[in-house]
């Protein structure tokens, strides 16, 4: 196997540069050992105007066979001649993959101790490869297809079964040559994944640490590539479950470049749990299916975490309430009591397809799917392990098939428009605003009440002015780490009716929990209704507003919101 790398360079910034970055001597012939041959490093050319690296691989296919215990290129049994031969010592697979970042670590990672301003340039590049394998339907074109998004120029011409019987067609190789002007570390990063992408197998079993592998090599340019399904699904060899692993992750990473924040902020809405520990079924709703065939969806009723609802918590004593209602009588908590309230203002609108934005853990998904009228649940959030729980306690892998067409869990954020969310006749915001920034809040509103639009929208919020009947919870904090306001009920009121005033919806509110006479509920509902539409006025509304929305979005850095692909329970 072989690869060139080549540059061009000038007096002030010599091509010969291009030794220090991949810390090989261009005066030296360098050889290093890897698992399945020889790697050759040498330089045809090194001077101040045009520079060449090579990397030439010795395949020892002997070695190969035996590491491999006599399976095939995809790891399946093959026939006898085909273990001895083969590709492998030909052609641009994942060994030479391999060999690149064994060979070429440091430049891969951008490091370069002698010369630290170097790995930051970027440089006119040519990389050729004289035989690379295409796996499938695509040929020149799928290479095109996955280079050409990086900033490539692709020439990839096919290479003849036979020059002298031209009538034979064409072999599944190229002859790639990429051009381009980038950092070396992100080209060697997009051979290190792409080139086992194209050969489409694996010379090794794909282990979960894979999913590690393909992240870091694609940092920075694999969330956003328009292959990425097909990049993350061939790279991990098909393998289902690690592929969702990937994507879920990729998103993560999408939505926190986005908002120019680490994806463990977003991704918090719940607790890092020990390695190996079972997620507890302690809340949730546990859907089950008797042996006579009839549907049961058991809603189990835990404290909210995002609120000190549990009723054997000190917190959830409050002192100098007006009396305890039916619910506090037998027990329930608040975070029930604030899905009954839901799932009553939703009973009133009639609603049949229901949004749960921000569902976290799934407990509102569990509830409504206990309404015979409610035919539709999709629950967003951003969290990944929130909705990987969420469906645990759901048993979405063992529901009923005709409970399963009932409900759907995608990762989004709130803070995008997305498409998936139009068309439903009701949302639901419980307990979610108050984790926003307020300067984010605006391209939330857009999103739910001017692009999604449902019929009715159900927000909960806390009452800020009920903490002080809290004994244990110090005075100036909030219910919840990561919450970044609460209101009071003015407040909320307030922002209601400017929303509703703004997007043509009507509102009512009323509390949830109870009522102390001073300081009112401890949650807070309000209840949207869309009015009648005046499309000269929608129209009016929703330009003024999406452009209100844009300069919100560009002050804090973001993303305008109809630029956002996907969407994001961002919390």
């Amino acid at each position: 196997m072989f690869v060139s790398i080549s540059t061009t360079g000038t007096a002030e910034n010599p091509a010969s540069d291009l030794g220090f970055l991949l810390h090989k001597h261009p005066d030296r012939v360098q050889r290093f050992a890897t698992a399945h041959g020889t790697a050759h490093v040498f330089y045809p050319e090194s001077g101040e105007w045009s520079c060449t690296a090579a990397l030439l691989l010795e395949v020892d296919s002997a070695a190969l066979l035996r590491q491999g215990r006599g399976k095939g290129r995809s790891g399946s049994p093959d026939l006898a001649l085909a273990q001895y031969v083969n590709d492998r010592p030909y052609a641009a697979s994942s060994l030479l993959a391999v060999a690149l970042r064994t060979v070429y670590r440091s430049a891969m990672k951008g490091e370069c101790v002698h010369r630290p301003e170097l790995p930051g340039r970027a440089l006119p590049l040519r990389i050729s490869l004289p035989a690379v394998p295409v796996a499938g339907a695509g040929g020149p074109g799928l290479v095109e297809r996955l280079f050409a998004p990086l900033g490539w120029q692709v020439d990839a011409r096919p290479v003849p079964l036979d020059e002298s019987f031209p009538e034979w067609g064409d072999s599944r190789y190229v002859r790639l040559e990429l051009t381009g002007t980038l950092r070396l570390a992100d080209a060697l990063q997009h051979l290190y994944v792409l080139l086992p992408v194209l050969d489409g197998a694996k010379h090794y079993w794909v282990a979960p640490d894979e999913v590690d592998k393909l992240l870091a090599a694609g940092h920075g340019w694999l969330a956003d590539h328009p292959e990425r399904a097909l990049i993350t699904r061939r790279y991990l060899a098909r393998r289902w479950s690690l592929t969702k692993l990937a994507m879920e992750r990729l998103a993560l990473a999408r939505l926190a470049e986005a908002d120019d924040r680490e994806a463990e902020e977003i991704d918090n809405a719940v607790p890092d749990a020990p390695e190996g520990a079972d997620v507890p079924e302690a809340s949730g709703a546990a859907v089950t299916a008797d042996t006579a065939g009839a549907v049961e969806v058991t809603a189990i009723d835990p404290a909210d975490p995002a609120d000190p609802a549990d009723p054997a918590d000190p917190l959830t004593a409050p002192s100098g309430a007006a009396g305890p209602t039916a619910a506090t009588e037998r027990g329930e908590s608040l975070a029930a009591q604030r899905r009954t309230a839901i799932l009553a203002a939703l009973a009133r609108t009639g609603a049949a397809r229901v949004l749960d934005l921000g569902c976290g853990q799934g407990e509102l998904v569990g509830a409504l799917l206990k309404e015979p009228r409610v035919t539709e649940v999709l629950g967003v959030d951003v969290s990944s392990r929130a909705l990987t729980i969420a469906a645990r306690r759901l048993h979405l892998d063992r529901m009923p098939e005709r409970l399963a067409r009932r409900v759907k869990l995608v990762q989004g954020a709130l803070t995008y428009t997305d498409a998936r969310l139009k068309g439903y006749d009701a949302a639901v915001l419980c307990e979610v605003v108050e984790h926003l920034d307020l300067p984010r809040l605006p391209a939330l509103e857009y999103a739910v009440f001017g692009a999604a639009r449902p019929a009715a929208v159900v927000v909960t919020t806390p009452n800020a002015e009920y903490n002080v009947r809290w004994e244990t919870l110090p005075a100036g904090r909030m219910r919840h780490d990561d919450h970044r306001f609460e209101w009071s009920r003015a407040e909320f009121a307030a922002w209601a009716e400017r929303v509703a005033a703004a997007y043509g919806y009507g509102v009512e509110l009323e509390p949830v929990g109870p009522v102390d006479p001073e300081v009112g509920a401890p949650t807070q509902l309000a209840h949207f209704r869309l009015a009648e539409p005046d499309p000269t006025a929608a129209t009016a509304t929703a330009t003024s507003t999406a452009t209100a929305t844009t300069s919100t979005a560009t002050a804090t850095d973001a993303p305008s919101n109809d630029l956002a692909p996907e969407g994001s329970a961002h919390r």
